[in-house]
């Protein structure tokens, strides 16, 4: 029989059914591409190369890329804030299609110097046809997919049509990945990721709580309130952001999450899952008080060679029982830890100023933790009972 000179076409409906059945129940967009580009294979697209794009709302990055080859796993690259500005998106195919709001097309084997240097890059890696659309979503900015062949004949006019088709299906569950995703980083970024976590579980209930064991950790800046005075704006926001910057990465590294900045104080837990490891996370609070130090005597020496003040602050440490739930009115809430355990801490970062030391811990700190702390005696802090033995590295 002779060759009709038709492409090999291909059914997308089983595509469509696994991801109405399953695709839409995988946990996250890496592993719904690499499954979603496996299907598309098997029920014979010419597909290469797919990439989909999510803007999303984070501090750090404007949107979120996964892309997916033939030849490799799906994998995911951060967009920087600013990118939408950038020669590496200005001109390229998702800024056309953002400004035109129409379907990008290109053929890749006949590309001039006046096209985009990322349709070159898809082409030297072997890319001969690409396609570009959005997907329309009730809320948010609308995702980007881009489909690529290194087919010779390149894609069909049913191919494109198909990809469209397939695109209004993923569309619900693309949304529902981006919402997911918007909700979490949201969360984490305002209230830190056992806090967040607690509250998508559903822990949203003025009163809502329960009591749980913590290392904890209280610090504040020296002078603030004259820095507060005598500096510039901008140069005070630089000081706090680099503060809280330098506080906050010890505070990772080791274990702690940051609960809440309290003007220039930063309150932080270490929560203890099984009291047989209070050791390793009493030595981890311990050791983010040395190393976030330790990075401020560096930070304050090339301030001073630039006529600036140094950057001086306290830290207290403390172990014991809270109550780590929610306060607040009936529409209005903060996930808060409250407990004599946390003003015991507060109060004994206050010491540190009249002792004149940059760290200060309990006698039940010192009890559980395998570093060295020497005694500075019993003293009183304010609002506690009694005298109160405490304690402070070699290094503070």
């Amino acid at each position: 029989m002779p060759d009709s000179g038709r492409l090999p076409d291909w059914d997308l409906a089983p595509v469509i059914d696994w991801l109405a059945r399953e695709g839409r129940l995988l946990p996250d967009v890496v592993p719904l591409v690499d499954a979603l580009g496996a299907r598309l294979l098997d029920a014979g697209a010419p597909l290469w190369r797919m990439t989909i794009g999510l803007q999303t709302i984070h501090p750090q990055l404007r949107a979120m890329g996964t892309v997916w080859r033939r030849d490799q796993p799906a994998y995911e690259q951060g967009r920087p804030h600013g990118i939408e500005s950038s020669p590496a998106f200005i001109g390229s195919p998702l800024h056309e299609l953002l400004v035109t709001g129409r379907p990008v097309r290109y053929r890749l084997d006949q590309l001039t110097t006046q096209n985009h240097p990322v349709l070159h890059e898809v082409a030297a890696e072997g890319g001969v046809d690409y396609y570009a659309l959005s997907v329309a979503v009730a809320h948010g900015r609308w995702p980007a997919l881009t489909f690529s062949t290194d087919r010779v004949e390149g894609f069909s006019e049913s191919d494109l049509a198909k990809f469209t088709a397939l695109c209004n299906h993923l569309a619900p569950v693309l949304e529902a990945h981006l919402h997911f995703r918007v909700s979490t980083t949201l969360l984490e970024t305002y209230l830190g990721r056992e806090t967040g976590r607690r509250i998508l579980d559903g822990l949203i209930r003025r009163g809502d709580g329960e009591q749980i064991n913590a290392v904890l950790w209280f610090s504040d800046l020296r002078g603030f309130t004259g820095l507060n005075e005598r500096l510039p704006a901008a140069e005070l926001l630089e000081l706090l952001n680099s503060y809280f910057e330098t506080v906050g990465n010890a505070l990772t590294r080791h274990g702690g999450e940051i609960l809440k900045f309290i003007g220039d104080g930063v309150m932080a837990i270490f929560p203890v899952i099984d009291a047989g490891f209070l050791p390793d996370i009493t030595g981890g609070a311990f050791d983010a008080a040395r190393e976030a130090h330790a990075e401020f005597a560096e930070i304050n020496y090339g301030r001073t060679e630039a006529g600036r003040e140094a950057i001086r602050f306290g830290v207290g440490l403390h172990v014991g029982m809270v109550t780590f739930g929610n306060v607040g009115t009936r529409d209005r809430l903060d996930f808060t830890v409250i407990g004599p355990a946390v003003n015991r801490c507060s109060r004994m970062e206050s010491m540190t100023k009249v002792l004149g030391v940059s760290t200060i811990a309990s006698a039940e700190f010192k009890d559980l933790c395998p570093r060295a702390l020497r005694p500075l005696g019993p003293h009183r802090l304010r609002g506690v009972p009694g005298r109160v033995e405490l304690y402070t590295p070699d290094w503070a």
